[in-house]
């Protein structure tokens, strides 16, 4: 028995002489397959691309409601600041304090009235019917 078991080790079988042909039949599956596997990815990849971008114009959307919130809430600031500073009160303050104007006395006070004659001009040309 050792001696089968030694010869079985040591015999080496030589395979170089054998010639394997090309199994055409077995290649083309080969390609098939590769082919609709490729297809399978790219649309995966397509869905998924187009799902990330969904998404991201979601958030981008938001970002710009955000945005819009913000500046509306600063117009409304600077709109109520311009109606302060409009009012007559802050306006004769702020001459009094930053222009050092006063208010005119009646000795400088000159009124100026127009008067309207009673007859048109000679330069109306329309004519009433």
């Amino acid at each position: 028995m050792n001696l089968e078991l030694e010869y079985a080790i040591k015999k080496d079988i030589r395979n170089n002489p054998l010639v394997r042909e090309v199994d055409v039949q077995q290649k083309r599956e080969f390609r098939r397959m590769l082919v609709m596997a490729g297809l399978i990815v790219t649309m995966l990849l397509f869905s998924a691309w187009q799902h990330y971008e969904v998404v991201r114009g979601g958030y981008e959307m938001e970002k710009v409601r955000t945005k819009l919130a913000e500046e509306e809430s600063l117009n409304r600031k600077l709109r109520l600041e311009r109606e302060t500073q409009r009012r007559p009160q802050e306006l004769e303050e702020r001459a009094e304090r930053l222009l050092q104007m006063q208010l005119p006395s009646e000795r400088n006070t000159l009124v100026i009235e127009r008067v309207r004659s009673a007859k048109p001009g000679k330069t109306i040309v329309a004519q009433a019917r």
